[in-house]
């Protein structure tokens, strides 16, 4: 797939729990927040509420650092949809 075919993908999954599996082997888990012109930001699921130390400052404010992390586009080798009973 192209990165066109993979932000339109992901825009279309925004607000869903998906896994993104990146070409260097990564995985990927979370809730699609944002999908900008190079990354899909993630909510990360499970633990805790403070997103790993990323949401300080930023979350709601545009700022992106509370979506947790950014994929880049290009890095992704395939998107799946999760069900959040199988979390």
């Amino acid at each position: 797939m192209s990165v066109g075919q993979y932000r339109s993908l992901c825009q279309k999954y925004n607000g869903k729990a998906v896994e993104i599996r990146c070409h260097d082997g990564k995985i990927h888990r979370g809730i699609i927040q944002r999908v900008g012109r190079n990354r899909v930001y993630l909510q990360p699921l499970g633990r805790s509420r403070n997103l790993g130390g990323f949401g300080y400052g930023g979350y709601g404010y545009g700022g992106g650092w509370g979506f947790g992390w950014g994929v880049a586009l290009g890095a992704i080798a395939g998107i799946a949809l999760l069900s959040l009973f199988w979390i």
